[in-house]
């Protein structure tokens, strides 16, 4: 069996556990049954958006293009007395294909949050929270003769403990002071390059890299603050809004990693919309290539603020 089919395999169990656990929390009777209805919130949207460009005796030039994005957003909500828990799973998949070239990867990401809260005060709750992101399948250059990334490589899991402030069902902000960021690198080709801010391979006596040495694996111990907001701004338009903070108080506490997350929706009709997603990254410890002389050419590394902007149109559906 193909790493790819493992993958799916496991990736699709994964979702079942998610999505069955408040099955799972149901007892035999029937009294037991229906309170575990009404303590379990769950469901999700799913989206296919896409994108097409067909150029026929055009003057101007161009080339004929497809793309096809798929985004899939489940939670399933657990609340109790004073006690609160709250799992996110979101995925999202895109490909492109343009003419006279191969089918490319345009989007991929899996991130999975798991936050348990108990109630302090009116606004207040004590908080564990849980943060996993990675992608789905392997990532290459324009030439695909250099692996960029693949599933877990990188993988970014952030475990907190703190205090979520809540005074509306529009806006959380979680503080901690005890926070353990990890950044994983599966791939020993990528981890002998250093990619992601783990410690490359181990130069031999003429200082050549020696394969096989690259770090896996890379911790960090800071303070963390997680900021989300969603709101419909105007009828049938919702802004969802996400940033984290992360200082490190070991190494370099001023440079703060920063991911900015905003998606805009706009909802059609029941089943279509249209969405503009931008993320912001800027992590000092992620090399990324750069134009140090202004020639056109990548001569240098450093850190840099990343960007990612998308907008889709297409064929949406909401679930409970």
């Amino acid at each position: 069996m193909s790493k790819f089919f493992r993958r799916l395999i496991a990736i699709l169990f994964f979702c079942a556990c998610f999505w069955l656990q408040p099955a799972l929390a149901q007892d035999t009777t029937l009294a037991d049954s229906v309170t575990a209805r009404v303590l379990w919130d769950h469901g999700g949207t799913g989206t296919i958006n896409f994108s097409q460009v067909s150029l026929s005796n055009w003057a101007a030039g161009g080339q004929n293009s497809l793309s096809v994005l798929g985004i899939a957003n489940l939670y399933a909500n657990y609340k109790d007395g004073p006690n609160t828990w709250n799992n996110n799973l979101d995925v999202t998949f895109g490909t492109v294909k343009i003419e006279n070239q191969r089918l490319r990867k345009s989007d991929d990401r899996i991130e999975l949050n798991l936050k348990y809260g108990r109630r302090a005060s009116e606004q207040w709750f004590y908080t564990a929270q849980l943060n996993a992101r990675t992608q789905l399948t392997p990532t290459y250059n324009d030439t695909r003769t250099n692996r960029l990334s693949n599933f877990f490589s990188p993988a970014f899991i952030t475990s907190s403990l703190g205090m979520d402030y809540k005074p509306n069902e529009k806006l959380s902000v979680f503080l901690s002071p005890l926070t353990s960021k990890f950044t994983i690198v599966a791939s020993q080709g990528l981890a002998d390059t250093g990619a992601f801010g783990v410690q490359p391979a181990m130069p031999d006596i003429l200082g050549n890299p020696v394969p096989g040495t690259g770090r896996h694996f890379r911790g960090e111990f800071g303070g963390f603050v997680n900021v989300r907001f969603r709101q419909e701004i105007m009828k049938n338009i919702t802004l969802q809004s996400k940033i984290d903070l992360f200082s490190n108080y070991v190494v370099r506490p001023q440079n703060i990693d920063v991911n900015f997350e905003n998606l805009l929706n706009f909802k059609v009709n029941k089943f279509v919309s249209a969405s503009i997603f931008v993320h912001m990254i800027y992590d000092d410890d992620i090399p990324v290539k750069v134009d140090r002389t202004g020639d056109g050419v990548l001569d240098g590394t450093g850190p840099r603020l990343q960007l990612k902007e998308t907008l889709g149109i297409g064929l949406s559906y909401k679930f409970k």
